[in-house]
């Protein structure tokens, strides 16, 4: 909760600070990696620094906390900030880094704004940045923790077991450790970073969902090849280099869209390789015989582009109470999709139901919007986005 003193400060130059985020952001990132440039090699997403999307990110999470902490000073943005630390957490992110980030961001700050930044100003914010990286660390800590890993220490090296073409640009890859142990528990819908070490001596980080059930004896991530300017570094990567018999680099799993207990009715909605946590969720219900409603909602350009096509049939089938709703843009002779895009407006939803939603960001705000239109409490639509979260604060 923000002080007495510093609450009315925050209002009155926060339309001028959220302003100026974007190029606040810009000045950030390139002090930060003049200083500590091993930052950019080996932890921040080179792709995502060059489109803008990672300052935009920041920018949005800074602007919805402030927001948050001034229109609810009673409450923390928790979802919000569990999102990020999940984040971090896969990346090895350490307590100390956030005094790195403070210094840099914070001078960033007076370059850009100037002498609108008087001592008082300075503390007021000063106060917003440590009460949303308090909250992260601790959130962090407890995800360590509860991961059986020192702070940062998440990367173990695993081994391709087995390499399978899914389609033309998606390949999955089971992992299994290097040392023989048995891979980690995780909950459905949870995802691992992957390291990889590229030609010029960076070690660049991606994240990827777990696109099987826990329980099996390895893991399974799916990869998509991000084609465009910049094309993905890493499943560029590890489509063209990663064999079966190679070592990599991944994380402890981590992630907070995942697959609720209990028996209440879901609808798992997902597009183009947004499908990989869904798969997760579906083959942890088949596997445990689940007889809980689940309508199961994809979207795809055609069904060559499909990933997993056959096995989301084959779990659909193997729960008594799921329904598949298979849209692609391109279906050609599909007996079972529809043309076009997803909608959710129509569908037979019962009373209660949590949705969970993964893909690109166009999907996520349509379908999220259509079951708002319908009656579907925000609190009950859950979303994972792959890559920088430019909706932050949107379920807060």
């Amino acid at each position: 909760m923000l002080s007495e003193q510093a609450a009315p400060v925050i209002r009155a130059t926060l339309p001028a600070v959220g302003g100026a985020l974007d190029e606040i952001t810009e000045r950030f990132y390139a002090r930060l990696f003049a200083a500590h440039p091993e930052l950019l090699r080996d932890v921040f997403n080179r792709g995502n620094q060059a489109n803008g999307e990672q300052r935009k990110a920041l920018a949005g999470s800074i602007a919805a906390f402030a927001v948050a902490l001034l229109d609810h000073p009673g409450t923390r943005p928790d979802l919000m900030l569990s999102r990020i630390a999940h984040k971090h957490a896969s990346l090895g992110v350490t307590a100390e880094q956030y005094k790195t980030v403070h210094e840099h961001l914070f001078a960033a700050i007076v370059e850009v704004l100037g002498d609108a930044v008087t001592p008082e100003v300075a503390q007021a914010w000063d106060e917003v940045y440590w009460l949303m990286a308090n909250a992260l660390i601790a959130v962090e800590a407890r995800l360590y923790q509860e991961a059986g890993v020192a702070e940062g220490e998440v990367w173990r090296p695993m081994e391709i077991a087995e390499r399978r073409e899914e389609t033309a640009d998606t390949v999955s890859f089971v992992l299994r450790h290097a040392d023989g142990t048995p891979t980690a528990a995780f909950r459905p819908g949870q995802y691992v970073s992957v390291q990889v070490a590229l030609p010029d001596g960076a070690r660049q980080i991606r994240q990827y969902s777990l696109s099987a059930a826990p329980g099996h004896p390895q893991w399974r991530i799916t990869v998509k090849r991000v084609d465009g300017d910049p094309a993905g570094e890493v499943s560029s990567w590890l489509h063209a280099h990663a064999r079966v018999g190679d070592t990599v680099d991944v994380s402890a799993p981590f992630g907070d869209l995942v697959l609720p207990e209990g028996d209440g009715p879901l609808l798992l909605a997902s597009a183009g390789i947004g499908s990989t946590p869904m798969l997760a969720m579906l083959d942890h219900l088949a596997a445990t015989g689940s007889t809980r409603p689940v309508a199961v909602v994809h979207a795809d350009r055609s069904p060559a582009s499909h990933a997993h096509a056959a096995e989301l049939h084959r779990l659909v089938e193997a729960l008594p109470q799921a329904v598949l709703h298979l849209w692609y843009e391109e279906p050609g002779e599909d007996p079972v999709a529809l043309p076009g895009r997803a909608d959710v407006t129509a569908l037979d939803l019962p009373e209660g139901t949590t949705a969970y939603l993964c893909g690109p960001l166009p999907f996520l705000r349509t379908v999220r919007g259509d079951l708002l239109g319908r009656g579907t409490a925000a609190a009950d639509i859950h979303y994972e986005v792959f890559g920088p979260d430019l909706w932050l604060g949107a379920e807060s």
